[in-house]
């Protein structure tokens, strides 16, 4: 049974279902690495015209609570996070729709990820020393603030020495891509295993952004054959990081796998350029993800604090 959040009851997926037209399902916010608080995030996806949206900060939960007391009438919040994870050597992120926040098994594993976040930063700043990039810890963790610290948080301090122009420059062989120069491992949880947790806490998992090769290495369509197979219920599409080639691809996939389709923006406030609703997941896909979901409920806006 789900256990939902303050405020949400079995009744609002069907209203979701019913009346929503502009849907976001991968926002971040100061919780992890974007640079909107929850409470200002929701606001702007409001006047943005979105209808739902999905805060989904990286292996954490902790922004969830001030969304939800700001969440403006006429805006549907939906729960989630999205967990760092890898399998072959290749970094993959999944993204985890409305779990059970306190679902131990699953609470556990993500405070494992979250935790390692801090020594694996530290250590990517060491190798930027070494290699001449006078970045400090202390400038690192000022980025970060309250935040889940992570790679992002690295490279606007590149950014505010003039190693690089934009966060994204940051990410390549050169400075802090998987491989590259300045690289640190951390903690990831296999995605096989991170299925089977979300699932076990009610919740529903989208492969995020699968074909972004600009960031690195990316899993193959085997492998996402296997996480299919697995239990994977979907694979955000529609992204900033995929062409219109990859996009065609991507469909063809998951209608041939069985997988729901998702889009979203990706958004990260100033720190990334996409927008609120750049890209949006489709009405039907969505009701398919709340009917799905057994650990929380999509949380209706009630005018906000």
């Amino acid at each position: 049974m789900a256990t939902g959040y303050a405020g949400a009851s079995s009744s609002v997926t069907v209203t979701a279902r019913s009346c929503v037209v502009r849907i976001d399902l991968h926002c971040h916010s100061t919780a992890s690495d974007g640079t909107d608080t929850p409470a200002e995030l929701v606001r702007n996806a409001a006047a943005a015209g979105l209808d739902v949206v999905a805060l989904t900060d990286h292996d954490t939960t902790r922004g969830h609570a001030e969304a939800i007391a700001a969440l403006p009438s006429g805006l549907t919040l939906v729960t989630g996070a999205e967990l760092s994870c890898r399998i072959g050597g290749v970094g993959m992120h999944m993204l985890a729709y409305l779990f059970d926040p306190e679902e131990p098994a699953l609470l556990a594993e993500r405070e494992l990820v979250r935790d390692d976040r801090v020594p694996r930063a530290r250590a990517m700043v060491a190798k930027l020393n070494e290699l001449g990039v006078p970045v400090a810890w202390e400038q690192v963790a000022r980025i970060a603030g309250e935040g889940s610290v992570g790679r992002p948080h690295v490279a606007a301090a590149l950014v505010e020495l003039g190693v690089v122009p934009t966060v994204g420059d940051a990410f390549t062989q050169d400075w802090l891509a998987d491989g590259g120069r300045a690289y640190a491992e951390k903690h990831e949880t296999d995605p096989f295993e991170a299925i089977r947790l979300v699932k076990g806490a009610g919740g529903v998992t989208v492969f995020a952004h699968p074909a972004a090769d600009k960031r690195g290495r990316t899993v193959p369509e085997s492998v996402i054959a296997e996480l299919s197979a697995a239990g994977l219920d979907g694979i955000e599409v529609d992204h900033m990081d995929h062409d219109a080639d990859t996009r065609g691809r991507l469909r063809g996939l998951a209608k041939d796998l069985g997988l729901l389709v998702t889009g979203s923006s990706d958004y990260h406030g100033s720190r990334k350029t996409c927008e609120l609703g750049e890209y949006t997941t489709d009405p039907e896909v969505y009701a398919e993800i709340t009917r799905r979901a057994t650990g929380a409920f999509p949380v209706p806006g009630t005018g906000g604090a």
